[in-house]
């Protein structure tokens, strides 16, 4: 059961003031994307990927990132961060190998979260994708932790 002042959330909303103090002198989503990236990758326990992908002309293209090399495109309807794309809303999977499709950029990724980012015209333009080399790293708390995050990219 979580709780509203659970030590995770609490991490998350500090993060999110954070991100939100160093993101405030620059409007650009993509700057944004990429502080959010690193600010994550470098204070979260057990993120192996953090980055982005972006919807560009129907295909979803890596965007800013931290971590090792990312796949460049996302095979169409395929994999975790096509199905958040597809269902616009947050994926947690604990076990990537049993996800239907999954696309291994490394095989060291063992779990995934992947949140839908909206622009402020209600259209989807990309997700946020977290990997870790552990296997059920991400639950609720990481859910809502992420999806208040995400939404400093166009606040």
């Amino acid at each position: 059961m979580m709780t509203k002042d659970s030590a995770k959330i609490l991490k998350y909303k500090r993060l999110y003031q954070q991100i939100e103090e160093l993101t405030i002198p620059v409007n650009s989503p993509i700057s944004r994307m990429a502080t959010i990236s690193a600010v994550l990758h470098h204070k979260m326990k057990g993120y192996f990927w953090t980055g982005f992908y972006l919807l560009q002309d129907g295909e979803l293209l890596v965007g800013p990132y931290q971590g090792p090399l990312a796949c460049l495109r996302l095979k169409k309807d395929t994999g975790v961060c096509w199905a958040s794309v597809n269902q616009r809303k947050t994926i947690v999977v604990d076990d990537v190998e049993e996800f239907p499709g999954h696309i291994a950029c490394s095989s060291l990724s063992k779990s995934e979260i992947v949140v839908p980012v909206i622009n402020k015209d209600n259209v989807l333009v990309g997700v946020l994708d977290v990997d870790s080399r552990e296997l059920a790293n991400f639950n609720e708390e990481d859910r809502l932790g992420l999806e208040m995050i995400v939404e400093l990219i166009y606040k």
